[in-house]
């Protein structure tokens, strides 16, 4: 398996994303969004399985505080120069792609690894 989970740190979901694949010493590889963002090639990846549409968290506290909801803009455009809009955490196993906490699909990667 080839984790790799883009998220914050101080999210709760990503936090217990990681937490699943600890436990169960399964490596991964973290990259916190507050640091690095998501590279346009990352996001072509990502979107094989998710719209823009899907990836940007209109729930947000960074939704709210750029007062997006009353704008017009590209989605993709936003994404790539702010990764604090998506949403979290995006889990990456090779090519496949889950967003947000999904430990019953994590648990069937888990269980295709070891056949």
């Amino acid at each position: 398996m080839n984790i790799q989970i883009f998220g914050r740190k101080d999210c709760q979901d990503t936090r217990k994303a990681e937490r699943f694949f600890k436990e169960r010493n399964i490596n991964y590889h973290f990259r916190d969004l507050k640091i690095k963002g998501i590279s346009p090639g990352e996001l072509e990846n990502i979107k094989r399985y998710f719209s823009v549409e899907e990836l940007i968290d209109t729930e947000g506290k960074q939704y709210r505080k750029r007062n997006l909801k009353y704008m017009k803009f590209d989605i993709e455009e936003e994404l790539l120069n702010d990764a604090l809009l998506f949403k979290t955490p995006i889990i990456r196993n090779g090519k496949e792609v889950i967003l947000g906490y999904q430990p019953e699909i994590w648990n069937k990667w888990i269980e295709n690894d070891k056949e």
